[in-house]
């Protein structure tokens, strides 16, 4: 059974960066990702890696602010998050990735963490 604890969030400033990680225990072929979700939002799916190829994939609300890597000597995969707006408040998850696609809330996850919280406010 895959385990995936998150750490990093926090509250930044607008225009501001943070890095998420995830740690990931057990033995998992699927992708890892990240999604997001807000009070009275949908869950959005975020951006992904694959665990075999490396990978990555993000949806267009992020593409250009947020990014994904892995170390796999530590079972760690980050998020990047640069240039941090209002909207990107959050609670935070990392998750293993069934399926993915360009409209963040077709996402499926099958195992995710606790979550942590990011908030952006000045």
């Amino acid at each position: 059974q895959v385990q995936l604890v998150e750490s990093g969030g926090g509250l930044v400033q607008p225009g501001g960066s943070l890095r998420l990680s995830c740690v990931v225990s057990g033995f998992t072929l699927d992708a890892i990702g990240w999604f997001r979700q807000a009070p009275g939002k949908e869950r959005e799916g975020l951006i992904c890696i694959g665990t075999r190829d490396g990978r990555t994939y993000s949806t267009d609300s992020v593409k250009d602010r947020f990014t994904i890597s892995r170390d796999n000597a530590k079972n760690t995969v980050y998020l990047q998050m640069n240039n941090l707006k209002a909207e990107d408040t959050a609670l935070y998850y990392c998750g293993t990735v069934d399926s993915y696609g360009p409209v963040g809330s077709d996402w499926d996850f099958g195992s995710w963490g606790q979550g942590t919280q990011v908030t952006v406010s000045s």
